[in-house]
Protein backbone atom coordinates (compact mmCIF):
# COMPACT_ATOMS: atom_id res chain seq x y z
CA UNK A 1 0.00 0.00 0.00
CA UNK A 2 1.02 3.28 -0.57
CA UNK A 3 1.58 5.14 2.77
CA UNK A 4 0.04 8.64 3.09
CA UNK A 5 3.20 10.53 3.17
CA UNK A 6 3.99 9.15 -0.19
CA UNK A 7 0.86 9.38 -1.98
CA UNK A 8 1.11 13.08 -1.08
CA UNK A 9 4.37 13.42 -2.51
CA UNK A 10 2.89 11.87 -6.13
CA UNK A 11 0.33 14.38 -5.64
CA UNK A 12 2.34 17.02 -5.36
CA UNK A 13 4.29 15.50 -8.19
CA UNK A 14 1.84 15.10 -10.69
CA UNK A 15 0.72 18.64 -9.96
CA UNK A 16 3.97 20.06 -11.15
CA UNK A 17 3.94 17.66 -14.18
CA UNK A 18 0.38 18.84 -15.15
CA UNK A 19 1.19 22.34 -14.34
CA UNK A 20 4.54 22.16 -16.61
CA UNK A 21 2.25 20.74 -19.19
CA UNK A 22 0.13 23.23 -18.94
CA UNK A 23 3.28 26.09 -19.93
CA UNK A 24 4.30 23.69 -22.65
CA UNK A 25 0.95 24.49 -24.73
CA UNK A 26 0.88 27.86 -24.07
CA UNK A 27 4.24 28.68 -24.88
CA UNK A 28 5.39 25.77 -27.04
CA UNK A 29 8.43 23.18 -26.75
CA UNK A 30 11.26 25.52 -27.94
CA UNK A 31 9.94 29.18 -26.64
CA UNK A 32 12.70 31.67 -26.87
CA UNK A 33 12.36 34.25 -23.52
CA UNK A 34 11.59 36.65 -25.95
CA UNK A 35 8.02 34.45 -27.14
CA UNK A 36 7.65 33.56 -24.10
CA UNK A 37 7.33 37.07 -22.44
CA UNK A 38 5.25 38.29 -24.96
CA UNK A 39 3.18 35.37 -24.73
CA UNK A 40 2.82 37.03 -20.80
CA UNK A 41 2.91 40.56 -22.22
CA UNK A 42 -0.43 39.95 -24.24
CA UNK A 43 -2.11 37.99 -21.14
CA UNK A 44 -1.39 40.85 -18.64
CA UNK A 45 -2.53 43.07 -21.58
CA UNK A 46 0.33 45.36 -21.02
CA UNK A 47 -0.22 47.50 -24.29
CA UNK A 48 -3.51 48.68 -23.65
CA UNK A 49 -2.36 50.99 -20.59
CA UNK A 50 1.18 51.90 -22.14
CA UNK A 51 -0.16 52.99 -25.28
CA UNK A 52 -2.15 55.95 -26.04
CA UNK A 53 -4.81 56.54 -28.58
CA UNK A 54 -2.39 57.41 -32.29
CA UNK A 55 0.75 56.88 -30.10
CA UNK A 56 3.33 53.97 -30.99
CA UNK A 57 2.93 50.61 -28.66
CA UNK A 58 3.77 50.91 -25.49
CA UNK A 59 5.22 54.37 -25.99
CA UNK A 60 3.18 54.86 -22.71
CA UNK A 61 1.59 58.36 -22.43
CA UNK A 62 -2.34 57.51 -21.48
CA UNK A 63 -3.63 59.55 -19.07
CA UNK A 64 -5.65 57.72 -16.20
CA UNK A 65 -8.15 60.03 -14.01
CA UNK A 66 -7.74 58.85 -10.30
CA UNK A 67 -9.63 60.87 -7.63
CA UNK A 68 -5.62 61.97 -6.49
CA UNK A 69 -5.12 63.70 -9.98
CA UNK A 70 -3.96 62.42 -13.32
CA UNK A 71 -1.57 59.57 -14.05
CA UNK A 72 0.07 59.30 -17.09
CA UNK A 73 1.66 55.68 -18.02
CA UNK A 74 5.41 55.16 -18.75
CA UNK A 75 7.33 54.90 -21.60
CA UNK A 76 8.35 51.14 -21.71
CA UNK A 77 10.21 50.71 -24.80
CA UNK A 78 13.93 49.75 -24.97
CA UNK A 79 14.82 53.71 -25.73
CA UNK A 80 17.67 54.96 -23.76
CA UNK A 81 16.22 58.38 -22.85
CA UNK A 82 12.16 58.15 -22.19
CA UNK A 83 11.94 54.27 -21.76
CA UNK A 84 13.46 51.40 -20.09
CA UNK A 85 16.70 50.99 -22.27
CA UNK A 86 19.00 51.97 -19.59
CA UNK A 87 17.06 49.61 -17.21
CA UNK A 88 18.43 46.00 -15.75
CA UNK A 89 16.88 42.97 -14.90
CA UNK A 90 16.52 44.19 -11.40
CA UNK A 91 15.21 47.34 -11.66
CA UNK A 92 12.17 45.83 -13.96
CA UNK A 93 11.86 43.13 -11.21
CA UNK A 94 11.23 45.88 -8.35
CA UNK A 95 9.35 47.59 -10.36
CA UNK A 96 6.59 45.32 -11.26
CA UNK A 97 7.15 43.71 -7.79
CA UNK A 98 7.79 46.10 -5.54
CA UNK A 99 6.57 48.96 -7.22
CA UNK A 100 9.65 51.20 -7.37
CA UNK A 101 11.17 53.05 -9.95
CA UNK A 102 14.59 52.41 -11.45
CA UNK A 103 15.55 55.40 -9.10
CA UNK A 104 13.79 53.87 -6.02
CA UNK A 105 11.07 56.35 -6.10
CA UNK A 106 7.60 54.86 -5.89
CA UNK A 107 5.17 53.84 -8.16
CA UNK A 108 1.82 54.96 -8.26
CA UNK A 109 -0.48 52.03 -7.46
CA UNK A 110 -2.68 52.74 -10.66
CA UNK A 111 0.37 50.58 -12.22
CA UNK A 112 -0.70 47.15 -10.64
CA UNK A 113 2.18 45.94 -8.58
CA UNK A 114 0.02 44.48 -6.07
CA UNK A 115 -0.87 42.26 -8.60
CA UNK A 116 2.49 41.71 -10.23
CA UNK A 117 3.99 41.50 -7.03
CA UNK A 118 2.95 37.31 -7.38
CA UNK A 119 5.03 37.00 -10.56
CA UNK A 120 7.51 34.48 -10.80
CA UNK A 121 11.09 35.16 -11.55
CA UNK A 122 11.01 33.39 -14.84
CA UNK A 123 8.10 35.21 -15.85
CA UNK A 124 9.77 38.86 -15.34
CA UNK A 125 12.99 37.90 -16.82
CA UNK A 126 10.95 36.68 -19.85
CA UNK A 127 8.94 40.50 -19.97
CA UNK A 128 12.28 41.97 -19.40
CA UNK A 129 13.51 40.03 -22.67
CA UNK A 130 10.58 40.79 -24.68
CA UNK A 131 10.14 44.34 -23.97
CA UNK A 132 13.95 44.95 -24.46
CA UNK A 133 13.38 43.37 -27.86
CA UNK A 134 11.04 46.18 -28.90
CA UNK A 135 11.85 49.22 -31.28
CA UNK A 136 12.78 51.91 -29.41
CA UNK A 137 10.64 54.43 -29.22
CA UNK A 138 11.85 58.29 -28.39
CA UNK A 139 8.80 59.19 -26.36
CA UNK A 140 8.55 61.72 -23.33
CA UNK A 141 5.71 61.03 -21.11
CA UNK A 142 4.02 64.26 -20.06
CA UNK A 143 4.11 64.50 -16.05
CA UNK A 144 1.57 63.86 -13.79
CA UNK A 145 -0.70 66.40 -12.56
CA UNK A 146 -1.44 65.40 -8.90
CA UNK A 147 -3.74 67.05 -6.00
CA UNK A 148 -1.81 68.39 -2.98
CA UNK A 149 -0.11 66.45 -1.29
CA UNK A 150 -0.77 63.14 -3.44
CA UNK A 151 2.65 64.48 -5.58
CA UNK A 152 4.95 63.66 -3.01
CA UNK A 153 5.62 60.36 -4.28
CA UNK A 154 7.37 59.84 -0.82
CA UNK A 155 3.41 59.05 1.08
CA UNK A 156 3.74 56.00 -1.12
CA UNK A 157 6.40 54.13 1.55
CA UNK A 158 3.17 54.91 4.74
CA UNK A 159 0.67 53.32 1.69
CA UNK A 160 2.84 50.46 1.00
CA UNK A 161 2.91 49.62 5.01
CA UNK A 162 -0.64 49.66 5.51
CA UNK A 163 -2.09 48.23 1.86
CA UNK A 164 1.30 46.24 -0.09
CA UNK A 165 2.44 43.14 0.98
CA UNK A 166 5.12 41.98 -1.50
CA UNK A 167 4.58 38.13 -1.93
CA UNK A 168 5.05 35.59 -5.08
CA UNK A 169 2.14 33.11 -6.23
CA UNK A 170 2.68 29.66 -4.76
CA UNK A 171 0.02 26.87 -6.18
CA UNK A 172 -2.29 25.44 -3.80
CA UNK A 173 -1.92 21.95 -3.97
CA UNK A 174 -5.83 20.59 -3.10
CA UNK A 175 -6.58 21.99 -6.38
CA UNK A 176 -5.57 20.78 -10.26
CA UNK A 177 -3.20 22.06 -12.21
CA UNK A 178 -6.37 24.56 -14.24
CA UNK A 179 -7.38 26.13 -11.56
CA UNK A 180 -3.95 26.97 -10.31
CA UNK A 181 -2.88 28.44 -13.47
CA UNK A 182 -6.26 30.15 -13.90
CA UNK A 183 -5.10 31.62 -10.11
CA UNK A 184 -1.77 32.61 -11.72
CA UNK A 185 -3.23 34.42 -14.92
CA UNK A 186 -6.79 35.92 -13.18
CA UNK A 187 -4.39 37.37 -10.20
CA UNK A 188 -0.99 38.19 -11.02
CA UNK A 189 -0.74 38.52 -14.64
CA UNK A 190 -4.53 39.72 -15.76
CA UNK A 191 -4.61 41.65 -12.49
CA UNK A 192 -8.55 41.39 -12.72
CA UNK A 193 -8.86 42.61 -9.33
CA UNK A 194 -7.84 46.15 -10.36
CA UNK A 195 -11.34 46.73 -12.25
CA UNK A 196 -13.51 44.34 -10.41
CA UNK A 197 -12.36 45.29 -6.89
CA UNK A 198 -13.99 48.73 -4.78
CA UNK A 199 -11.04 50.78 -3.14
CA UNK A 200 -11.21 52.88 -0.14
CA UNK A 201 -10.51 56.25 -0.02
CA UNK A 202 -6.84 55.96 -0.09
CA UNK A 203 -6.85 54.19 -3.47
CA UNK A 204 -6.66 50.48 -1.90
CA UNK A 205 -8.80 47.32 -3.24
CA UNK A 206 -11.00 46.04 -0.61
CA UNK A 207 -10.13 42.00 0.24
CA UNK A 208 -13.08 41.44 2.04
CA UNK A 209 -15.22 42.61 -1.14
CA UNK A 210 -12.56 41.43 -3.85
CA UNK A 211 -13.93 40.44 -7.58
CA UNK A 212 -17.45 41.99 -6.20
CA UNK A 213 -17.61 44.89 -8.74
CA UNK A 214 -16.33 48.58 -8.85
CA UNK A 215 -17.28 52.03 -10.77
CA UNK A 216 -14.01 53.47 -12.22
CA UNK A 217 -13.66 56.37 -15.03
CA UNK A 218 -12.61 54.95 -18.85
CA UNK A 219 -12.08 56.82 -22.11
CA UNK A 220 -14.13 55.66 -24.46
CA UNK A 221 -13.25 55.54 -28.50
CA UNK A 222 -14.78 58.86 -28.99
CA UNK A 223 -12.30 60.29 -26.25
CA UNK A 224 -14.89 61.09 -23.36
CA UNK A 225 -13.94 59.87 -20.48
CA UNK A 226 -17.11 58.31 -18.23
CA UNK A 227 -17.44 56.18 -15.43
CA UNK A 228 -18.12 52.29 -16.11
CA UNK A 229 -19.10 49.88 -13.71
CA UNK A 230 -17.44 46.21 -13.96
CA UNK A 231 -19.01 43.24 -12.39
CA UNK A 232 -18.98 41.18 -9.59
CA UNK A 233 -16.88 38.14 -10.63
CA UNK A 234 -17.61 35.67 -8.00
CA UNK A 235 -20.28 33.28 -7.80
CA UNK A 236 -23.20 35.72 -6.18
CA UNK A 237 -26.53 35.90 -7.93
CA UNK A 238 -25.67 39.66 -8.57
CA UNK A 239 -22.18 37.97 -10.35
CA UNK A 240 -21.74 34.54 -12.50
CA UNK A 241 -24.18 32.21 -10.44
CA UNK A 242 -26.31 32.04 -14.29
CA UNK A 243 -23.21 31.17 -16.19
CA UNK A 244 -21.44 27.53 -16.86
CA UNK A 245 -17.82 27.95 -17.30
CA UNK A 246 -18.40 26.79 -21.13
CA UNK A 247 -19.71 30.25 -21.03
CA UNK A 248 -17.40 31.85 -19.34
CA UNK A 249 -14.67 30.33 -21.22
CA UNK A 250 -16.34 31.56 -24.49
CA UNK A 251 -17.20 35.14 -23.39
CA UNK A 252 -13.42 35.66 -22.34
CA UNK A 253 -12.01 33.95 -25.70
CA UNK A 254 -13.72 34.83 -27.98
CA UNK A 255 -16.03 37.77 -26.90
CA UNK A 256 -19.14 36.22 -27.07
CA UNK A 257 -21.62 33.55 -25.46
CA UNK A 258 -25.14 32.71 -24.83
CA UNK A 259 -24.92 35.24 -21.45
CA UNK A 260 -23.68 37.98 -23.41
CA UNK A 261 -21.00 39.84 -25.69
CA UNK A 262 -18.43 42.24 -24.80
CA UNK A 263 -19.03 46.04 -25.33
CA UNK A 264 -17.05 48.87 -23.48
CA UNK A 265 -13.72 48.76 -21.41
CA UNK A 266 -14.24 44.96 -21.70
CA UNK A 267 -13.08 45.30 -25.30
CA UNK A 268 -9.57 45.71 -24.68
CA UNK A 269 -9.59 42.69 -22.01
CA UNK A 270 -11.06 40.66 -24.44
CA UNK A 271 -8.84 41.30 -27.29
CA UNK A 272 -5.55 40.65 -25.87
CA UNK A 273 -7.37 37.06 -24.13
CA UNK A 274 -8.72 35.67 -27.50
CA UNK A 275 -4.80 35.56 -28.30
CA UNK A 276 -4.12 33.15 -25.40
CA UNK A 277 -4.48 29.36 -25.78
CA UNK A 278 -7.98 27.74 -25.05
CA UNK A 279 -6.65 26.10 -22.50
CA UNK A 280 -5.01 28.90 -20.79
CA UNK A 281 -8.20 30.65 -21.33
CA UNK A 282 -10.75 27.90 -19.85
CA UNK A 283 -8.39 27.98 -16.77
CA UNK A 284 -9.24 31.37 -16.11
CA UNK A 285 -12.68 30.75 -16.59
CA UNK A 286 -12.33 27.15 -14.11
CA UNK A 287 -10.83 29.60 -11.36
CA UNK A 288 -13.27 32.19 -11.73
CA UNK A 289 -16.28 29.59 -11.85
CA UNK A 290 -14.91 28.53 -8.00
CA UNK A 291 -14.57 31.77 -6.21
CA UNK A 292 -17.37 31.59 -3.67
CA UNK A 293 -20.59 34.29 -3.94
CA UNK A 294 -19.70 37.77 -2.15
CA UNK A 295 -21.87 40.55 -2.74
CA UNK A 296 -21.97 44.16 -1.79
CA UNK A 297 -24.64 45.51 1.23
CA UNK A 298 -26.33 48.90 1.38
CA UNK A 299 -27.16 51.39 0.11
CA UNK A 300 -30.46 50.43 -1.65
CA UNK A 301 -33.51 52.52 -0.42
CA UNK A 302 -37.11 51.47 -0.70
CA UNK A 303 -37.88 51.81 -4.24
CA UNK A 304 -41.29 53.64 -5.51
CA UNK A 305 -43.84 51.43 -7.23
CA UNK A 306 -44.80 53.99 -9.41
CA UNK A 307 -40.93 54.45 -10.96
CA UNK A 308 -41.17 50.17 -11.04
CA UNK A 309 -44.30 50.33 -12.82
CA UNK A 310 -43.85 53.33 -15.46
CA UNK A 311 -40.12 51.06 -16.04
CA UNK A 312 -41.79 48.25 -16.58
CA UNK A 313 -43.70 49.86 -19.30
CA UNK A 314 -41.05 51.25 -21.02
CA UNK A 315 -39.04 48.45 -20.82
CA UNK A 316 -41.69 46.43 -22.70
CA UNK A 317 -41.94 48.72 -25.04
CA UNK A 318 -38.51 49.51 -25.89
CA UNK A 319 -36.75 46.64 -25.14
CA UNK A 320 -38.77 43.68 -24.52
CA UNK A 321 -38.97 42.50 -28.01
CA UNK A 322 -35.77 42.05 -28.31
CA UNK A 323 -34.87 40.79 -24.77
CA UNK A 324 -37.95 39.60 -24.00
CA UNK A 325 -40.88 40.48 -21.21
CA UNK A 326 -39.30 38.08 -18.89
CA UNK A 327 -35.38 39.40 -19.41
CA UNK A 328 -34.39 36.09 -21.05
CA UNK A 329 -33.26 37.05 -24.24
CA UNK A 330 -33.28 35.37 -27.37
CA UNK A 331 -30.54 33.40 -29.62
CA UNK A 332 -32.17 36.06 -32.49
CA UNK A 333 -32.67 39.24 -31.12
CA UNK A 334 -30.76 39.87 -27.77
CA UNK A 335 -28.79 38.52 -24.60
CA UNK A 336 -30.66 38.10 -21.57
CA UNK A 337 -31.32 40.67 -18.66
CA UNK A 338 -32.12 38.13 -16.49
CA UNK A 339 -29.30 37.10 -14.50
CA UNK A 340 -26.75 39.66 -16.10
CA UNK A 341 -23.50 40.47 -14.22
CA UNK A 342 -23.81 43.61 -15.88
CA UNK A 343 -27.49 44.78 -15.26
CA UNK A 344 -26.87 43.58 -11.73
CA UNK A 345 -22.85 45.10 -10.98
CA UNK A 346 -23.21 47.22 -7.89
CA UNK A 347 -23.02 50.64 -9.98
CA UNK A 348 -25.49 50.85 -12.78
CA UNK A 349 -23.04 52.81 -14.98
CA UNK A 350 -22.45 50.09 -17.88
CA UNK A 351 -26.02 49.85 -17.90
CA UNK A 352 -26.82 53.20 -18.65
CA UNK A 353 -24.09 53.79 -21.39
CA UNK A 354 -25.33 50.99 -23.30
CA UNK A 355 -28.80 52.48 -23.39
CA UNK A 356 -27.69 55.49 -24.04
CA UNK A 357 -25.52 55.12 -26.77
CA UNK A 358 -25.56 51.47 -27.15
CA UNK A 359 -22.89 49.10 -26.75
CA UNK A 360 -19.49 50.19 -27.64
CA UNK A 361 -18.01 47.50 -29.59
CA UNK A 362 -15.02 46.00 -30.57
CA UNK A 363 -13.78 47.59 -33.62
CA UNK A 364 -13.31 44.20 -35.45
CA UNK A 365 -15.17 41.60 -35.05
CA UNK A 366 -13.27 39.52 -32.27
CA UNK A 367 -14.16 35.85 -33.66
CA UNK A 368 -15.91 34.00 -36.02
CA UNK A 369 -18.56 33.10 -33.36
CA UNK A 370 -19.28 36.72 -33.06
CA UNK A 371 -20.01 37.05 -36.87
CA UNK A 372 -22.33 34.09 -36.91
CA UNK A 373 -24.20 35.70 -33.91
CA UNK A 374 -27.71 36.67 -34.92
CA UNK A 375 -28.48 39.06 -32.27
CA UNK A 376 -29.55 42.40 -33.13
CA UNK A 377 -27.01 45.39 -33.31
CA UNK A 378 -28.60 47.16 -30.05
CA UNK A 379 -29.18 50.98 -31.13
CA UNK A 380 -29.38 53.82 -29.02
CA UNK A 381 -32.10 55.26 -27.24
CA UNK A 382 -30.33 58.46 -25.88
CA UNK A 383 -31.94 60.98 -28.27
CA UNK A 384 -35.11 58.33 -27.88
CA UNK A 385 -35.72 58.85 -23.92
CA UNK A 386 -35.35 61.73 -21.28
CA UNK A 387 -33.27 60.61 -18.51
CA UNK A 388 -36.15 60.08 -16.00
CA UNK A 389 -37.33 57.27 -18.28
CA UNK A 390 -33.95 55.78 -18.57
CA UNK A 391 -33.14 55.94 -14.88
CA UNK A 392 -37.27 53.82 -14.42
CA UNK A 393 -35.87 51.53 -17.10
CA UNK A 394 -32.33 50.68 -15.63
CA UNK A 395 -34.61 50.88 -12.09
CA UNK A 396 -37.02 48.34 -13.44
CA UNK A 397 -34.63 46.21 -14.93
CA UNK A 398 -32.30 46.02 -11.65
CA UNK A 399 -35.44 44.92 -9.93
CA UNK A 400 -37.22 42.45 -11.98
CA UNK A 401 -36.65 38.93 -12.20
CA UNK A 402 -35.63 38.35 -8.98
CA UNK A 403 -32.68 41.07 -8.89
CA UNK A 404 -32.29 43.47 -5.96
CA UNK A 405 -30.21 46.14 -7.04
CA UNK A 406 -30.48 49.67 -6.14
CA UNK A 407 -32.39 52.49 -7.83
CA UNK A 408 -31.23 54.61 -10.72
CA UNK A 409 -31.76 58.13 -10.68
CA UNK A 410 -32.35 60.75 -13.55
CA UNK A 411 -29.19 62.78 -11.67
CA UNK A 412 -26.83 59.57 -12.41
CA UNK A 413 -28.02 58.63 -16.21
CA UNK A 414 -27.77 62.87 -16.96
CA UNK A 415 -23.86 62.35 -15.65
CA UNK A 416 -23.61 59.41 -17.68
CA UNK A 417 -24.93 61.39 -20.65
Amino acid sequence: MIQPAKNSRLKALWLVALSLLLSVESFGVSATPVERGRYLAIAGNCIACHTRPGGAAYAGGLPFETPFGVIHSSNITPDTSTGIGRWTLQQFSQALRSGLRADGQHLYPVFPYTAYTQLRDEDVAALYAYFRSLRPVRSGVRPNAMKFPFGERRLLGFWKQLYFREERFTEDPARGAAWNRGAYLVNALGHCSACHSPRNRLGAESSALAMTGAVHPHTSPDGRTRQWSSSNLTGAKAGLAAWTTDDLTAYLGRGISNRAAVFGPMNEVVASLRQLTEADVRAMAIYLKSLPPVAQEGGRAEIDVDTLSEGRVLYNVHCGTCHQPDGSGSVDTGPPLAGSAVVNAPGPQSLINAVLRGPERPRAPPSVDWQRRRWKMMEAFGDKLADDEIAAIATYVRNAWGHTGSAVDEDTVARQR
